[in-house]
């Protein structure tokens, strides 16, 4: 990495690690004869660097908890299909039992795994869809002709027994190492560093520790990380060098970098073949930030490196299924709740003089309107003294909230708390007009004050929960809220929804963010 020039200094000395003197600039050094390929990384002693988080390893367990799930499909299924007489049934139990164990360790569910990955219950159901979805075209191809339903009763026992498998993978056994978390050296230009550093530090689903940054240039950070060291704005025979002395100054096991115009091909080329030829991992931070992992598909054309992104759902199978679980989900919720619904609207009628129910005009999927219903939590004339709070939006957006709004009854204060105020909203879902995720259905005003980038928030249908729901409520500023509303947008899926959905429960447990 290159040296800079000290700012406010006596000394013109050049420096790369923080103080210490640095070899000669790339444009000091001596040319030879030979070309640029005769480069040679510098070299520093250290370890192989191999940290646990970035490879899958098996953890010690690993034998027992197979030995528990094929225990746990196999003999289930060897009493379900078990016919008097027949002999077979032993080793087609067995075939399943064996099928779902190699699946799962094709999986990766027996190793040690980072933190951020899917839920034990979440993981368990993916993989038991697969295997039932591998056993059916097996019985088409050689034409079995076991009972489909009873072969599929036969393997339900594989999904408790997997997730308690997953349970006891994560209980912090004796002895046990808890999971690595990657020390991050983050490089780069200061506003791309302090962008990096203050997203992944905002968020703890994730294993990475931002430790320490080496800027390009002479840019002051304002994330208020360590500085071990810095980078020339040209590129320098020094550039590896400084990174390596940053990352064992502060034992950082990856080196994350931030490409920008001081970071060119060629300069990040030649860092990675230093980092790695001293074994120190790099990875490189994509500016596809806001596109799930799922949707990115790298190839290679002409020596080019290609990203493909594949779309957003709109069609197909995932949608249709989508309305499907809609409009079940809505009418279970609707018939299992009726004698909560019926206590609520009890309390709000008596609570204070006014209708159970509040009605509103809010804007759906395309901009097209709908009247969304919710048990009433202000007084019945809150609308009327709307403008007179305008000033105390406690939001930097077109979203009005505030924490101790004067016209929100006592039995509304706790149905907000509790989310309970938004159940009404299940006759929303069964209508079609909303679904059971997604993002909040805006007023008509606040969509009136959306720019493009906002409107986009409009491209799916309005949940009942969802990211927003989840992830802090209105304690979320309106920029992070549409962040994570156009994130759900491009990168839904039914398995999306389906995890969204069990943290909601966690989410009104806790009533964080809720006012």
């Amino acid at each position: 990495m290159g040296h800079v020039e000290l700012p406010d200094s006596d000394s013109s000395t050049r420096v790369g690690l923080a103080g210490a003197p640095r070899p000669r600039s790339v444009a000091d050094r001596p040319r030879g004869n030979g070309p640029d390929a005769s480069w040679r990384a510098p070299t520093a002693p250290r370890e192989h660097c191999a940290p646990a988080a970035a490879q899958r390893r098996t953890t010690r367990w690993a034998p027992g908890l197979v030995g528990a799930e094929l225990l746990g499909l196999g003999i289930p299924a060897w009493l379900v299909l078990r016919p008097d007489g027949q002999t077979r049934t032993a080793v087609a139990a067995a075939a399943a039992a064996l099928a779902w164990a190699a699946l799962r360790a094709v999986r990766g569910r027996y190793a040690d795994r980072s933190p951020g990955g899917p839920s034990g219950a979440l993981s368990t159901v993916g993989d038991w869809l697969l295997l039932i979805g591998a056993l059916a075209v097996l019985h088409t191809v050689t034409g079995d002709p076991a009972d489909p339903a009873r072969a599929v009763v036969a393997l339900l026992p594989a999904l408790p027994a997997g997730i308690v498998a997953q349970a006891l993978r994560r209980l912090p056994w004796p002895g046990r190492r808890r999971r690595a978390v990657r020390r991050v050296l983050v490089v780069g230009e200061a506003p791309g560093v302090d962008r990096a550093v203050r997203v992944l530090t905002s968020r703890a689903d994730h294993p990475y520790a931002v430790v320490a940054a080496v800027p390009v240039g002479t840019t002051p950070l304002e994330c208020g990380v360590p500085v071990p060291g810095r980078l020339a704005p040209a590129p320098a025979h020094d550039d590896v060098s400084t990174v390596l002395g940053g990352a064992f100054a502060q034992d950082a096991d990856l080196a994350l970098v931030v490409p920008g115009p001081q970071l060119s091909e060629e300069r990040l080329c030649r860092l990675s073949w230093g980092l790695h030829d001293n074994g120190l991992p790099l990875s490189v931070l994509s500016e596809l930030s806001g596109i799930a992992a799922e949707r990115v598909r790298p190839t290679a054309a002409a020596g080019l490196t290609l990203l493909h992104i594949a779309p957003p759902l709109r069609r197909g199978p995932q949608p249709a299924l989508k309305a499907v679980l809609d409009r079940v989900g809505a009418t279970l919720g609707l018939l299992t709740l009726a004698p909560l619904l019926i206590l609520i609207g009890a309390a709000v009628r008596l609570g204070s003089a006014g209708p159970v129910f509040h009605r509103q005009v809010r804007q759906g999927q395309h901009n097209r309107p709908f009247t969304m219903w919710k048990f009433r939590t202000m007084v019945a004339d809150a609308e009327s003294h709307k403008h007179r709070l305008v000033t105390a939006n406690e939001l930097d957006g077109p979203m009005f909230k505030m924490r101790r709004d004067p016209r929100v009854t006592g039995i509304g204060r706790l149905l907000r708390r509790t989310s309970l105020d938004e159940l009404p909203q299940l006759l929303n879902v069964l209508r079609g007009d909303m679904s059971l995720v997604g993002p909040r259905p805006p007023l008509p005003e606040e969509v009136s004050r959306y720019d493009e980038r906002e409107l986009r928030r409009l491209a799916v249908k309005p949940g009942l929960t969802g990211l927003w729901q989840v992830s802090g409520r209105s304690d979320l500023s309106w920029q992070e809220t549409v962040s994570l509303d156009l994130w759900y947008v491009d990168n839904w899926s039914v398995v999306t929804d389906m995890g969204l959905m069990a943290r909601t429960l966690r989410a009104v447990t806790d009533g964080r963010g809720a006012y």
